[in-house]
């Protein structure tokens, strides 16, 4: 018999993300085939599925952690916003329907719980547990005759809820308590537990607290007990649109030191998340050209939801001009997807796909010219390296995988392709790369070796550790289940679960 649970936060950033990893990790370690669920997700971060459907991240961490293959119906609406007009891309059951501003959204909710609802019971009738996710908090009261992320999902497939609050941003049993009380009593009544997150201090002094809430919230015929206390710890797991690791945070000099550039409308920050396992590596994102110097080793231009509106922000900072002053000095320059568009020629925009801007002039290192197209190509991809030149000589036979997933097709001069297809899916030229691929990055002997090139150019003797993305997370993942099943109530969750 199918059995569900659903995590529910006072507000955006508590934890949710993470805690219903580690719940399916629990679970599955348990026995379980485990799913998890998220109706409707805002990310810039998407994956594309092994059917070519495109999908959170988010879930694809959860479902990573749960030991099961990530599928587009874990997260059946994904909303990717433009950066125009209030604007987002709507993906319906992992495809681009089209670009709607908020009201027009909830002019439409009716059929978009509905596709909702539908993906759930593809997880009821396949799985043994179901672990939901909501979204920002369930006492938005202005939006709840609408809802298909909290409690209207929750009511739709009877799901009981546990309800995340995070003690870091202070207030958090106010926070508690104003959610609850704020809902409908039915709703209500779906909250079967608390969680506290990210807890720091004394815990004598805070049970004092939960005690004083249970005494509350008892004088108003609610009975909702505290299932325990995350205490604050440093977890190396994707979280939304985060950039895990504190990338932002000014780092210390290394050996290698990244630049990524940073795009108001960045998606899929997680492509270099492999970097930062590295010890010789720093990596940091920039986002003026005063910023960028000769410190740095390689600048990245990552993946943009708005390719043409973000290439014209870093125009107008002078940070594509310091790049080509950069390439001239020999800096590795990579681009990749929205980056990759920009070193070519061109990019069009005629049908306003992306955004109001229909062309601008690119950075030009690549003979090539995008084209935005309102069919979207997602896949997963392998390549085979060959006729390598430039920085990637010496590469022959290694083999890179990950996925494409861009609105635009590009075409022109493929003659740097390194690539048997001769494609367009990786180019080279002296020290400039190109690539739709996402996460390329994660192929360990691709990216060492391409350190190594790097490390050569300063004189640096090379290092031969090759690091394994799906080792490390695999790691944090069994180590969230650990510190999870000895800070919450396991049998008091599992009976919510019954």
């Amino acid at each position: 018999m199918h059995k569900k649970i659903m995590l529910q936060g006072t507000g955006s950033s508590v934890g949710k993300t993470i805690l219903t990893a580690g719940l399916c990790r629990i679970f599955a370690e348990d026995g379980y085939k485990v799913s998890p669920f998220k109706s409707q997700n805002m990310a810039l971060n998407s994956y594309v599925d092994v059917d070519g459907f495109e999908m959170s991240r988010a879930q694809v961490v959860q479902a990573e952690a749960a030991n099961t293959t990530p599928k587009a119906f874990m997260n059946p609406i994904l909303l990717k916003p433009t950066g125009e007009d209030d604007c987002s891309q709507v993906i319906l059951e992992g495809k681009a329907f089209k670009n709607m501003n908020a009201a027009e959204y909830y002019k439409n909710y009716k059929r978009f719980r509905e596709i909702a609802i539908q993906n759930y019971f593809k997880i009821q009738s396949e799985y043994d547990i179901g672990v939901l996710e909501g979204a920002g908090s369930p006492a938005e009261i202005n939006l709840r005759s609408m809802d298909i992320a909290n409690m209207g999902i929750a009511s739709a497939v009877n799901a009981p809820v546990v309800l995340i609050a995070d003690v870091e941003r202070g207030g958090v049993f106010a926070s508690i308590y104003g959610t609850i009380m704020l809902l409908r009593k039915s709703d209500r009544k779906k909250i079967k537990g608390y969680i506290i997150n990210k807890f720091r201090g004394d815990l004598a002094l805070l049970e004092k607290g939960i005690k004083m809430l249970e005494d509350v919230l008892q004088k108003e015929n609610i009975s909702v007990p505290c299932l325990g206390v995350i205490p604050y710890f440093d977890i190396h797991i994707e979280d939304e649109d985060s950039y895990i690791f504190n990338t932002k945070e000014k780092k210390e000099i290394k050996d290698i030191n990244i630049a990524v550039i940073q795009f108001g409308k960045l998606s899929n920050s997680t492509d270099f998340n492999s970097f930062l396992m590295y010890d010789d590596v720093n990596l940091v994102y920039v986002d003026r050209a005063e910023d960028l110097n000769e410190n740095f080793d390689m600048i990245i231009l990552p993946g943009s939801k708005n390719a043409i509106y973000d290439y014209s922000i870093i125009k107008e900072r002078h940070i594509t001009k310091k790049i080509l002053s950069l390439a001239k000095e020999g800096k590795v320059i990579v681009g990749i997807h929205g980056g990759f568009q920009m070193l070519g020629k061109t990019i069009k925009d005629l049908s306003q796909v992306e955004s109001s801007y229909l062309k601008i002039e690119g950075l030009g290192f690549f003979n090539m010219k995008t084209k935005m197209e309102t069919e979207k190509y997602t896949k997963q991809i392998s390549r085979t390296l060959a006729n390598c030149t430039g920085i990637l000589e010496g590469f022959d036979g290694l083999k890179v995988s990950g996925y494409e997933l861009h609105q635009g097709i590009t075409t022109g001069d493929n003659s740097c392709s390194v690539v048997p297809e001769k494609d367009f899916s990786i180019l080279c030229k002296d020290n400039i790369i190109g690539t739709y691929i996402h996460g390329i990055f994660d192929s360990a002997k691709f990216t060492r070796k391409l350190l190594n090139k790097i490390r050569s150019k300063k004189g640096l003797d090379p290092i031969y550790d090759y690091m394994s993305l799906e080792s490390f997370k695999e790691k944090e993942y069994r180590r969230l289940a650990k510190v999870m099943r000895s800070h919450l109530d396991m049998k008091a969750i599992y009976k919510i679960l019954k």
